[in-house]
C-alpha cells in the first residue's frame, strides 16, 4: 500500500516537470494587467510621438480674428489722417507764401507809381516813360516792368526775364529762308521795334541774340547754325546802327545757334518759334548821348 502511494507521487512529479512551470497546476493564479503606453502626467510626451498635422503648422485664414482686423483698420485710419493733416498744413503754408508774394508785388508796384508821381511833380510830362527818370545807372526791376507795359508793338509781346526785358522777333518775318538777307517787311519791323525801344528805354544797353532751330541748313553758305545766327544778328546790328538812332556803343551781339530753344523742335510750329532774334534790354544805360537817326534815302 505504501509502495503504491510512492509510485503515484512520483508519477505526479514527472507530469509537472513535463508540462512546465506555466501550466503548473500548483502555481497560484494572478490577474493579468494590460500594458499602457500613455506616460504619466508629469512626464512630457516626446515630440516625435505626436501626430503631425499640416493644418496645425500653417496659419489659418478661414476664421480671421475680427479684433486683429479692427486694429489694422484703426491704424490705417490714423495714418491716413496724419497724411491729410500734412497736406492741409502744406496748403496753408503755400497760401501764406502766395499772400506774402502778392503783398510784396503790390508794395513794389506802389513804390514805382509813387516814383512816377514824383517825376510828374518835378515837371516831367505825364506820358514820359519811367525809364527816363534815371539819367545814368540802372533801373530797378519794377521800373523795367512798368516801362515794358508802355511798349506798343503789333504781334510782339515783351516779357520780363529777371532784371532784363526780352523782345522776341520771329526770324521768318525778318529774313529769307536759310539766309541772313532782310525781307522788305523785315526792315519795317526792325524800324518799329527800334523806335519803341528807344522811346521807352532811351540809351539802354541792348543785346542782339540770334537763335536757330535744329534742322539741317539748306544754304551751303553757312556751315553751322551758329554761323547763321551770327550772320542774322550782325544784319540786325548793321540795320540798327545805320537806319535808326541806336548807337554801336549800346549794342552787342550774341549767337546761340540752336542751343536755347524756347519750345520743342519736334514740330514745324515749334521750330518756327525757335528761329528768332531776341532783343535783350538791360537796366543799365550808356553814358553817351543819343545820336539822331540818319536820313533815309527818298524813294523814287
Amino acid at each position: 500500500m505504501a509502495m503504491n502511494i510512492s509510485r503515484c507521487a512520483a508519477s505526479l512529479l514527472l507530469g509537472v516537470a513535463a508540462v512546465g512551470c506555466t501550466q503548473n497546476p500548483f502555481r497560484p493564479t494572478t490577474p493579468t494587467t494590460p500594458i499602457s503606453l500613455t506616460p504619466p502626467a508629469a512626464v512630457a510626451v516626446p515630440a516625435h510621438t505626436l501626430p503631425q498635422s499640416s493644418a496645425s503648422l500653417q496659419p489659418s485664414y478661414a476664421d480671421p480674428d475680427p479684433r486683429q482686423f479692427e486694429a489694422t483698420l484703426v491704424r490705417s485710419r490714423q495714418e491716413t489722417q496724419l497724411v491729410q493733416d500734412e497736406v492741409t498744413a502744406l496748403r496753408e503754408q503755400l497760401a501764406s507764401t502766395t499772400a506774402q508774394l502778392a503783398q510784396a508785388r503790390t508794395a513794389n508796384a506802389q513804390a514805382g507809381l509813387a516814383q512816377t508821381g514824383v517825376n510828374q511833380q518835378v515837371g516831367m510830362p505825364v506820358g514820359q516813360p519811367v525809364a527816363a527818370s534815371t539819367a545814368t545807372g540802372g533801373l530797378s526791376p519794377v521800373e523795367m516792368q512798368l516801362a515794358m507795359a508802355q511798349i506798343a508793338l503789333p504781334g510782339v509781346t515783351p516779357r520780363m526775364d529777371g532784371s532784363v526785358v526780352r523782345i522776341d522777333i520771329p526770324a521768318d518775318s525778318l529774313f529769307e529762308t536759310g539766309s541772313a538777307g532782310l525781307l522788305p517787311g523785315g526792315a519795317s519791323i526792325l524800324t518799329q521795334v527800334a523806335t519803341e525801344v528807344q522811346r521807352v528805354y532811351p540809351g539802354h544797353f541792348i543785346g542782339i541774340e540770334g537763335h536757330t532751330d535744329t534742322e539741317p541748313l539748306q544754304n551751303a553758305s553757312w556751315g553751322t547754325p551758329h554761323q547763321l545766327s551770327v550772320a542774322r544778328a550782325s544784319t540786325v546790328f548793321d540795320f540798327f546802327t545805320t537806319r535808326t538812332p541806336m548807337r554801336q556803343g549800346q549794342l552787342f551781339l550774341v549767337a546761340h545757334g540752336s542751343n536755347h530753344p524756347v519750345v520743342s523742335n519736334a514740330t514745324a510750329a515749334g521750330r518756327a518759334r525757335n528761329r528768332r532774334i531776341e532783343l535783350v534790354i538791360y537796366p543799365e544805360r550808356s553814358s553817351a548821348p543819343a545820336e539822331p537817326a540818319p536820313a533815309l534815302p527818298a524813294s523814287g
